[in-house]
């Protein structure tokens, strides 16, 4: 009885429910929808944001509000994206052939070019970039020897509106007998899909091909595998291009305003809700937005009370003088705060870009000012010199973004002697450091300060020898004598390059230290040539009629170990712009002025000799045996390109003179006019091939304590230096 009386009530109690749901709920929400259909509206069940009474102060309504049928779902993107791509899931081990990469070491890395048919339209832009490869010491002309191949057909505009479009890509490079589906193919592209609505969809199945493309999202890029490249105008250098803008001694940073932005609105489109909204934040003080609706052909029916030329006018000329830009511009030394949510970065895979950047949330706009306004002075000047070291490194021209790109492939392909993230991230860059010389930071001299590394307390010297022996009395007998004296002195190296056959080891004087004689195949650039019985880290470069004391070796040595990464030398000679012949000179006049150390007697890192033979061009070391000249110029470029900073010129006898070579022996070079005319036009092919003048001026010179000082010669450390 009691269980029936539960039951009952119980049912009693549902229906009162229903009830007072029907006639108090269900009527509320007929009411609504009377009201917001009188009123036009769908009916919402939470506030809408965008009314004008919820945002009186922040934007107007026909800003804010977007058409709902522009935007994609997530679910359609990748629906779209897998339907252009079949192989979103690539990876190096599932969609790339190593064998063909491995046939000879890290040697069997090259690159082969298809080529252009005759009827091809090719862009600038990508003829910079198939020039970039060509050039490069990648590149084969043999397709059986290629480890990546690059198509000849132009794939960087897939805007179908655009004129540098190339249609029917799909049909041509099915044609082709080595694409495979696309594997071990990388394929650069800048632009794809037509504004405003861009897509992924290049016009063609890129199929197991690795892409190489600007502005990639992260929803389709494939980790490991594709490269994302900065977005490259067809202006852009082809080599060197120009330093950054930052000034060393800008330190505490001064700039006139904290954040600017100066670019187009989109007034519809993708990324058109991020620049609509971004005036904001502009106060016309500290933080200015300079927009233009200029964009597309009907832009004039979307312009409003905000476009006008008249308002920019007195911040144009200042658009850079900001520590903050919204904006990727690294070379200006302004710090970039992106607001792109889903951008994978420019080489992300190696970059540490929280170093060099701010990143923000598009959704999270009024955050920015406080946001760059919470950053302090240090972190404000560490941010922009990464800045200036990544635009030098990797963005400055093509051909470092073209070479950026095939050494990150190359580290994937080798990933067992590859290049960590510091060598990445840190001057001189990942081009500069070749892992096939080490993977350990500790062996590259331009990291020694920074890992607190001290050089080692002995030197090698290589001595260059081009006459034949036919007197004990020639220079080469005194200089081996003088530098096997020296306490600091590990092994002589003697690099024969006479034409005559080196004489027997009896014939040379006896010594303290182990002599070597190594064929140099009479060719100028085999000294230096990585020569493995080189141990030192230090190498002494000599020409055979040098003539030094012991006292100055020791002296310039002690010198080296303060600036291993430097050339540390005596003879100086320096370059200048002839603004006449609109080209650079050269000078051996011994003025204050210096740029060049010659290395006919002069210390450096034994890496440089590694340097030299594996990262210059075959061409400019043809160029050196061909004349039998200009070889200390060029190390002197490729050491200044690498440190950005002069040789160090040391302390040397008044009294040296170059002595008349000996009877029965070879004219010395520099009494052949040729020989200087050569010179001049060496420093301006090394010039050209650098892209810009690597070489630095110094009036830096380093002397003994007391040295040339009026007191007695017996209190000086080094001596002989003055009393020769």
């Amino acid at each position: 009885m009691q269980a029936r009386k539960k039951y009952v009530l119980l049912g009693l109690c549902a229906c009162c429910w229903l009830v007072l749901f029907y006639w108090g709920g269900g009527v509320q929400l007929r009411l609504l929808r009377l009201l917001t259909r009188h009123r036009g509206d769908v009916m919402r069940p939470w506030p809408n944001w965008t009314d004008r009474a919820f945002l009186p102060r922040y934007a107007h309504l026909d800003e804010l509000q977007t058409d709902p049928g522009m935007a994609e779902s997530p679910r359609q993107r990748r629906q779209a994206w897998s339907a252009i791509y079949k192989d979103s899931r690539c990876r190096m081990e599932t969609c790339f052939d190593f064998s063909r990469c491995r046939r000879r070491g890290r040697e069997g890395f090259r690159v082969y070019i298809y080529p252009s048919e005759k009827n091809d339209r090719v862009s600038e832009s990508y003829r910079k970039i198939l020039t970039s490869i060509a050039e490069s010491r990648y590149y084969t002309s043999d397709p059986r020897e290629a480890c990546l191949f690059v198509l000849g057909i132009d794939t960087l505009d897939r805007d179908q509106l655009s004129g540098q479009f190339v249609p029917n890509v799909d049909e041509r490079i099915r044609g082709y007998p080595l694409w495979n589906d696309g594997r071990n193919h990388l394929i650069f592209n800048l632009y794809s899909g037509t504004w405003p609505n861009y897509t992924e969809d290049l016009g063609f199945n890129i199929g197991q091909a690795i892409l190489a493309k600007a502005s990639l999202n992260t929803e389709h890029f494939r980790p490991g595998f594709d490269v994302s490249i900065p977005l490259f105008s067809k202006d852009h250098p082809q080599k060197g291009g120009e330093r950054g803008w930052l000034v060393r001694n800008t330190v505490p940073p001064r700039r006139k305003y904290l954040l600017m932005f100066k670019g187009k609105r989109y007034l519809t489109g993708i990324g058109s809700d991020t620049r609509n909204a971004l005036h904001h934040i502009h106060n016309g003080k500290d933080i200015v937005s300079l927009t233009t609706c200029r964009h597309g052909k009907d832009w004039e029916k979307h312009k409003d009370a905000r476009y006008g030329p008249q308002i920019h006018k007195k911040w144009w000329k200042d658009s850079l003088n900001s520590y903050f830009y919204l904006h990727v511009c690294v070379q200006a030394a302004c710090i970039p705060v992106l607001l792109s949510n889903g951008w994978e970065l420019p080489f992300s895979d190696v970059i540490q870009w929280n170093q060099a950047v701010i990143e923000g949330d598009e959704r999270l706009l009024l955050q920015v000012p406080s946001t760059v306004r919470a950053v302090g002075n240090e972190r404000v000047l560490a941010l922009r010199q990464r800045t200036q070291m990544l635009w030098e490194a990797y963005f400055s021209s093509v051909d470092k973004i073209v070479l950026t790109t095939l050494e990150i492939i190359k580290d994937r392909v080798f990933s067992h002697i590859s290049r960590n993230k510091y060598m990445w991230n840190y001057l001189p860059g990942g081009l500069l450091v070749l892992p096939e010389y080490s993977t350990h930071l500790a062996h590259f001299p331009f990291y020694y300060l920074g890992l607190g590394v001290t050089p080692g307390q002995e030197f090698t010297a290589v001595i260059h020898a081009v006459s034949p022996l036919v007197s004990q009395s020639q220079p080469i007998m005194k200089l081996l004598q003088v530098v096997s004296k020296s306490k600091y002195c590990s092994q002589i190296i003697i690099l024969w390059n006479s034409e005559k056959p080196p004489p027997s080891r009896s014939k040379w004087p006896p010594m303290p230290v182990p002599l070597t004689v190594t064929d140099g195949r009479r060719k100028t650039t085999s000294r230096f040539l990585p020569h493995v019985a080189i141990e030192t880290e230090a190498v002494l470069s000599l020409d055979e009629d040098t003539v030094l004391l012991t006292s100055e070796v020791n002296f310039a040595f002690l010198v080296w170990r303060s600036f291993p990464e430097r050339i540390v030398g005596y003879p100086p000679r320096s370059h200048f712009w002839d603004p006449l012949k609109r080209a650079w000179g050269y000078t051996s006049k011994w003025t204050n002025d210096y740029s060049i150390v010659l290395t006919g007697a002069a210390f450096y890192h034994r890496y440089y000799h590694y340097l030299f033979t594996h990262y210059l061009p075959q061409s400019l070391r043809t160029l050196v045996d061909r004349t039998s000249n200009c070889e200390d110029i060029l190390m002197n470029f490729l050491v200044s390109a690498v440190t950005h900073q002069p040789p160090i010129k040391v302390a040397q006898r008044k009294q040296y003179k170059e002595l008349p070579s000996p009877q029965g022996t070879k004219s010395v070079p520099w009494a052949n006019p040729e020989h200087f005319n050569q010179r001049q036009e060496c420093v301006n092919s090394f010039a050209n091939w650098f892209g810009y003048m690597p070489l630095v001026h110094s009036q830096f010179r380093l002397d003994p304590v007391l040295f040339k000082d009026q007191v007695s010669v017996l209190r000086k450390k080094y001596k002989d230096l003055e009393r020769a």
